[in-house]
This record gives C-alpha cells, structure tokens and sequence, in this order.
C-alpha cells in the first residue's frame, strides 16, 4: 500500500491470507506432559486425528502421506511458507533429540519454542522430512504447515456493499467515554503489541516503550505499510493530544513479527505469544489474522492464559461471515469495528463467537515519523479494547485480566439487534461506562439502536441503562413520520435493555423514525446526547 499523508486516508495493509489452509495435525499415542496442554475449545475444524503410528505400519504410512500431501497444497497455494513445517514433540527429551540429529538428517532449524516443544524447520526436500518422521515417529506430538499470518487488508472502496460509513477522525475516545484525568489509566500494566513493529513517537513519552527481538528485528521498516504497529500501539497507550490511546500510562512492548515483506507465520506469532507472555506482558494485542490455525498457536494461547495473559485479536477485514485466527478462539477477545453512526464497518468479519465491537473507521493516530493519520478496520478496533483492559486492570488490580475482559463485555453498549449478534458481538466497547460500573452516581441512560425485525415486521427501539445504578421512572417518545406515541419505560437494573417496538410503516417510500428517552426529574444524564435517535428505514425489498 501507499504511506498514508498526515491525516488524509486510511491504513490498507499488506494482504490477509484468504484461502483457508489446511493445517494437520499427526496424534500419537503419548499425551503430552507437564506443559500446556492446549484446549480442545480452540482446535481448528480444519485439523484431522490421524491413527497412532501404533496400530502397525500401514496406517501411520498412510496417515504420513496424507500430512506430506497436505504440505505440498498448502506451499504450492502459497499460503504456508515454502519449504517449512512445524514439528511438535511429546516431551522435552524428544525435542532435545531432534535438535541433536536434524541437521544429519536434512532439517534446519529455523526457529525454536522450548516452552511449547515447538520447532520451525526448513527442508530442502520432503523426502528428508518423511525419513524423519518414520524413523522417530514416537517422537512426535504434531506436524503442521507453517501458515502464514498478515495484516487486515482494507477491501478496495469499489469491492465494499454501498454504506456511508462515518468516520471518527480525532473524536475516538470522547465516543467512548475515555475523558477527563486518564493520567494513571494502565500504569503497572504491560500491552505487547504483536505487529510491524512500534516506532518511537511523542505520543509514548519516555520509558514507556520497549523492544523484544524474537528473530525478525525491532524497528519496523520503511514500506507503506509499515506504521501498521506504530498505528496500533497508539491506540491502546497514546498520551499525546493528536494520537491518543485508552491507556496513556501503560507500558509497551513491542514484538516484531512481520518480516520484510509485511507478513508473519503461524508459529512466529505463537513464538511472540509466549516471549510476551514471558516478559511481563498482561494484554497482548494481535492485529494480524490467517483462516488457519494450529497445534502451536493454540498451545500458546493456552501458556498465555495460564500464566495470567489475555489476547484481544483483530475480527478480520474480509467482509466474511467467520473470524480469522487467532481471534477466532474462544479465549481470546475478538473484536470488530464501527463507524461513528454505530453501523458495522461494512468489510469487518462477523460471526456468532465475535465477543465486541469498537471504532474502526476513520480513527486518527500516529504513524511512522512522527506523522498522524487517518486508519480504518478492525486492526484500528482491537488495541482500544486492549488499552481498555489496561486501564481496568489498572483501576483495579485485584481483577485478573479475564475476568476484566468480562467487565468490558458486560458495560458494552447493545448494537444492532437486541442482545448478542454476529455483527456486533457482545457489544460496543463503552469505557466510560466500564470506569464507572460501580459508581452509583453515574448515569447512562441510552437509546441503543433502532432495528427492523423482518421476522415480524416491526421496528424495535432498544433502550439500555448504562449507569452504575439502576433506574425508574423513564419514558420513550416514538415518532413515526409525523404520527407520535409514549412508553413508559420499566425499571431497568445497570446493564438491562428494554425493547419497545412497533409495526413497520407500509409506506412506500422511506420512513423516518425517532425515539426520544426521558429520565426522572432530578437525574442527571452523563451523555444526554445517546437518549435520541433517528434513523430513516427504507421499505423492505419485493
């Protein structure tokens, strides 16, 4: 892609691998041991248990070849790298012997992960790795291709459904409540941003940001592109006016995994996983994304999580129906993007599993050499959910990470259709509300979302208290068209929604519908300005 001019277009980076890549998993018989052992909940769909080597040679012949076949698609597709495969061992004597006989026997080791018995080797013939595998085939937990990881790529405006999408520009955080004395919010916690690499900024002050080589460098390079990891830590930990973050006094560490190319691999983001996790790290960000996962990474998710970690992961750029891992495991946050009308970004992935959503369209930050833009997708959306879990956790150290990620998910704004759905997860990222989830006195009270329900063909309103307190005594004006009508609202407990509704308009022309919600007498609303919505709503399509 282009550098983008200060404050003038949006972030495309290099290409998110779109097919899905097959990544195969050889079982044997021995479980492994004393390590990590990652959690079924995470497995890939695309992953197949093979008969244990055991059972005679015939069947592991044939599962072997299966998995060689398997490795040979997925590097000619050019969706894994060439000529690599990622070997997974049932215990550290059998990792500790490989690395003795691997180059006898035709394998290099390109890059190691002791902590998960993980190793990157390079051939320079299939024919090596297959007398490997037969010879020692005890040895082995797993095999897989190393599939490739990249950047979110923005789809072309002209490749995108026909949607005005609002953008944020430098109003990210006032949408999200993050105002007022944020001095403090993150300190003590550590954001590693897995990416291109962070520049050093105004924006992160001194002593704030670190480096950690792991094999592909530091600094990210000089391509279009490459701001993508300086955009991202902005945004979680920022403190400058121009290019702020959620999180303005927590640490960054930054973990380059791309290499010169803009992409990274499988194993390499499972390798900075635990090297973050290793050095201190409580929120790691992954704005990256592959349609393939592996034994590896979900090890490392499974490490991450044991020793106190959470990920929040990008949803993926692709206008898809499924998220792209690792976001798409269970145990990490995923996190799409929304415009500044709160509509879904209309190329950000949705899925049933998506946990919330955040601004991700026209969101100003920093980029390389001290330069400012303007970035859009859900890599932009995920580091101001990783900012939020350092400035909770930092407000409230007795909280373990995940069970602040549960505090975001419970304080988020209802999007879209009432409750949960594959567009806006869980919700709309709401730090204002999270900051003040226990704060009696502050009040929230919000029209959430207008939304057709073809089901019934009814318009519904969805009215939410986002207070720290519950609250009595509202009423909803519903104007539609020129015709207006009242409810009265219940009394809704802090987080709860009640959904008014009424039958859509048979006009055949488009209808405007407004909704105005009025507190008590006495209430003082801290966003006054989310009690009224409008939207115009065409007639459903014949």
């Amino acid at each position: 892609m282009n550098k983008p001019p200060p404050l003038c277009v949006a972030i495309t980076a290099l290409g998110l691998a779109c097919a899905l890549v097959i990544a195969w998993i050889w079982q044997h018989r021995n479980a492994a041991t004393s390590r990590p052992v990652a959690s079924t909940s995470a497995t890939a769909p695309s992953e197949i248990a093979l008969p244990p080597p055991s059972t005679g040679t015939a069947a592991p012949r044939l599962a072997l070849d299966t998995i060689l076949d398997a490795l040979r698609r997925a590097m000619a597709r050019g969706s894994a790298r060439a000529d690599e495969a990622v070997l997974a061992f049932k215990d550290d004597a059998a990792l500790q012997a490989f690395i003795a006989r691997a180059q006898k026997a035709g394998l290099s080791v390109v890059a190691r992960a002791d902590g998960l018995r993980t190793v990157r080797v390079h051939f320079d013939s299939v024919d090596a790795l297959r007398d490997e595998l037969r010879s020692h085939a005890d040895d082995y937990a797993s095999i897989g291709a190393n599939n490739l990881v990249s950047i979110p790529r923005v789809p072309a405006k002209e490749n995108r459904p026909d949607i005005e999408q609002i953008p944020f520009r430098n109003d990210t955080l006032a949408y999200l409540g993050a105002t007022g004395d944020r001095s403090t919010w993150g300190r003590g916690v550590t954001i590693a941003i897995l990416d291109s690499g962070v520049n050093a900024d105004s924006t992160f002050g001194t002593g704030r940001l670190r480096t950690l080589d792991i094999g592909q460098g530091i600094l990210p390079g000089t391509g279009s592109g490459d701001g993508h990891g300086t955009s991202v830590a902005a945004l979680a930990a920022g403190m400058s006016p121009d290019a702020a973050g959620v999180a303005p006094a927590a640490n960054v560490l930054s973990i380059r995994v791309t290499d010169a190319s803009g992409v990274s691999d499988i194993f390499t983001v499972a390798q900075a996983i635990v090297a973050a996790t290793d050095a201190g790290a409580k929120v790691i960000n992954i704005s990256l994304g592959g349609y393939s996962t592996s034994a590896a990474l979900d090890a490392a998710i499974a490490y991450a999580q044991q020793q106190g970690a959470i990920i929040v992961a990008a949803a993926g750029n692709d206008q898809a129906a499924q998220l792209a891992w690792p976001a798409a495991d269970s145990r990490v946050v995923s996190v799409g993007a929304i415009d500044r009308a709160e509509q879904q970004v209309s190329f950000s992935n949705s899925s049933p599993s998506l946990q919330l959503t955040a601004p991700g369209y026209g969101v100003q930050t920093a980029w390389l050499d001290n330069e400012r833009a303007y970035v859009d997708g859900t890599s932009a959306s995920a580091p101001l959910v990783a900012g939020a879990l350092a400035a909770v956790l930092s407000q409230n150290p007795n909280l373990t990470p995940q069970q602040a990620a549960a505090l975001l998910v419970s304080t988020a704004s209802d999007g879209g259709a009432p409750g949960a759905d594959a567009a806006y997860g869980k919700g709309i990222l709401n730090v204002g509300w999270v900051m003040n989830s226990t704060n009696p006195n502050y009040v929230d009270t919000a029209v959430a979302s207008h939304y057709y329900d073809a089901a019934s063909d009814q318009v519904q309103f969805i009215v939410q208290n986002r207070s720290g307190r519950s609250v009595t005594g509202m009423s909803l004006n519903i104007a539609v068209g020129g015709t207006g009508s009242t409810q009265t609202v219940p009394s809704l407990s802090p987080g709860e929604t009640y959904v008014a509704s009424v039958s859509a308009s048979k006009s055949s022309s488009s209808v405007t519908y407004t909704t105005q919600l009025t507190n008590p007498i006495g209430t003082v609303d801290q966003v006054p300005s989310n009690n009224r919505r409008t939207t115009v709503l065409s007639p459903p399509a014949k």
